[in-house]
């Protein structure tokens, strides 16, 4: 089949995956920064969307097609990085190194997947582990209300030195994101057809207000519970 069998083709399967993923981290992103506003304002907007996308039949439906996502974009980059291994044989250095206007998030894309894979497991162990899966088997994997997941956050964020640690680790997990998705968002959409001289320049502006965006989502939240944690130990 050409869609799996093809190089353009299972580049087209990378930016279709790639575009869904990307989407769904502004929501998350999205969904995160109430987290920030409950705290200033004292309201419960997190939870509430935690009871939402909790045990039932359309959050789990939703989080299959995005394992799903993530297992056939990770996939198809190693497939793409073999391949393009394969065909520059051993001339592969020698290619690279006159690839001047080539950035580096371009050449090292499958080194910062790895990054991100690596720490989205450690996010899955810290929030969907102790939420959605204690929720669904009715085990206690942590001393909070599976549904309180505002508790959930806070604890992890502000637990002293423990605390401070997990913020920097994702704060490095989001740099790599942020390089990730900066090249990977114009690269999906010059494969979809927007690969012309006067639409080029226009779509690596577009990956990287995406990338920002999608990226300073996350921030605002690690920034300010490491703020709030400095501020507990200091006082």
């Amino acid at each position: 089949m050409w869609l799996k069998d093809s190089s353009v083709g299972r580049k087209l399967i990378m930016s279709i995956t790639g575009t869904f993923l990307v989407l769904f981290l502004l929501f998350h992103g999205s969904m995160n920064l109430c987290l920030v506003i409950d705290a200033i304002f004292g309201t419960h907007a997190y939870n509430w969307i935690c009871s939402m996308l909790g045990a039932n039949w359309y959050a789990i439906i939703g989080t299959m097609i995005l394992a799903l996502g993530v297992v056939v974009h990770f996939f198809y980059a190693v497939v793409l990085t073999v391949q393009n291994r394969r065909a520059r044989g051993n001339d592969r250095y020698a290619v690279e190194a006159r690839q001047e206007g080539v950035d580096w998030a371009s050449k090292n894309m499958l080194v910062l997947g790895i990054i991100i894979l690596g720490f989205l497991i450690l996010h899955l162990y810290n929030f969907w582990w102790k939420m959605q899966f204690a929720e669904l088997t009715k085990i206690h994997t942590s001393a909070f209300d599976p549904q309180d997941g505002s508790a959930i956050v806070t604890a992890l964020f502000t637990d002293g030195w423990k605390g401070i640690v997990y913020c920097l680790l994702y704060i490095v997990w989001l740099v790599a994101l942020w390089f990730h998705l900066s090249h990977g968002v114009w690269s999906a959409l010059q494969t979809m057809g927007l690969s012309n001289t006067k639409w080029l320049p226009r779509i690596k502006v577009i990956g990287t207000v995406v990338a920002t965006i999608t990226v300073g989502l996350f921030m605002i939240v690690v920034i300010y519970f490491l703020g709030v944690n400095i501020g507990q130990m200091c006082c």
